[in-house]
């Protein structure tokens, strides 16, 4: 077994099985009575959170899920010549609501003209931090787009989404990892057809408050410790101007406690750099004022800071969700960071 991308490989072989045929007589006695449904009827959207101002996660501590990382689905294809299979699977620490561990379960469908979702990274990442939600998502049928974030400014980031957004048909549900928390804030007031925010370990900032005054006030978070400072050329003529990165040797403590230190550290080598003035420059009118907001708040993030991603999510009157995990939930909890948004996506719908 290996590890490839974040997913574990397992190489499996087998003899073909011979099969004879049955006749229709044979099956009709052979097929057991009463037999239920593999895939029952389940209309609408995962919606055990709505109404819920509050819900915790019964997961137990990630550091010890993980020793325990079971089985969401495995696709099995069959390999020509002498019989060799693969099987992917995802390991999905955690555990349900009530406590009991996670099964392999059918996707819940989208409602019929349910929104577009779009995701939105924040500094330090790509859109492919959100690739197992997006699996997730697009197996119930969700049409979604991960816009790549140009990391250059609040301001120029905000208006990039923006024009993304914009040239969606059709009704929007945004989605704000980190700082892409104040983008959504800053991108729901730009555009016409955002109908709700969902924030991911993301700030909801307030008029005129940039990230780094919300930072200010965290004492769980140990972020500004860990960035080391360069500078990138503008574009006109000698100017540069600074950007930051995270030092690769704390990053798999500031963002990534409860990952597995050979993808932690692939995380850290493969790092976008975000300009300073994506933590300087204030938010705008935010749309967390107007429009329904939900917020998955995780316990032990250390790069944002657990404190002050509660604190917005309260100020901004969001539906709350906290998750036992580090910064990156999305990659180390999926499935409850996708619950959360088919949650929201059902209450827009």
């Amino acid at each position: 077994m290996r590890w490839l991308h974040g997913r574990r490989i397992l190489f499996l072989r087998f003899k073909p099985i011979a099969t004879t045929r049955m006749s229709k007589e044979e099956q009709r006695r052979t097929e057991p009575v009463g037999r239920p449904s593999r895939r029952p009827e389940q209309p609408g959207v995962l919606a055990h959170r709505e109404g819920v101002r509050m819900s915790e996660s019964r997961a137990d501590h990630p550091r010890l899920a993980l020793t325990r990382s079971l089985t969401r689905r495995a696709v099995v294809t069959a390999a020509t010549g002498a019989g060799a299979a693969f099987v992917v699977s995802r390991s999905v620490a955690g555990a349900t609501p009530t406590g009991g561990p996670m099964v392999q379960t059918d996707a819940t469908p989208a409602p019929s003209g349910a929104p577009t979702v779009v995701l939105v990274h924040g500094a330090f990442a790509d859109g492919s931090s959100f690739a197992g939600v997006v699996e997730l998502l697009q197996d119930a049928g969700v049409e979604i787009v991960v816009p790549s974030n140009p990391l250059r400014g609040m301001t120029a980031d905000s208006a990039y989404i923006a024009s993304v957004v914009s040239q969606i048909p059709g009704p929007v549900l945004l989605g704000g990892h980190s700082s892409g928390g104040a983008i959504i804030s800053n991108v729901g007031s730009m555009v016409d057809n955002v109908v709700g925010l969902v924030y991911i370990a993301g700030f909801l900032p307030e008029d005129g408050e940039s990230l780094l005054d919300i930072e200010a006030d965290s004492r769980d978070s140990i972020l500004s410790s860990a960035l080391v400072e360069s500078t990138y050329p503008t574009g006109n003529g000698d100017e540069t101007a600074p950007e930051l990165t995270v030092d690769r040797a704390k990053f798999p403590e500031v963002f990534a406690g409860d990952l597995p230190a050979t993808q932690a550290n692939v995380l850290a080598a493969v790092q976008r750099p975000a300009a300073a003035n994506v933590f300087s420059e204030p938010t705008v009118n935010p749309a967390w004022k107007t429009l329904p907001s939900w917020a998955v708040v995780a316990t032990g993030d250390r790069a944002a800071g657990a404190d002050v991603i509660l604190a917005n999510a309260e100020r901004g009157g969001a539906t709350i969700t906290k998750i036992e995990a580090s910064h990156l939930v999305m990659v180390s909890q999926p499935q409850q960071v996708t619950d959360v948004i088919l949650t929201a996506l059902t209450a827009v719908s």
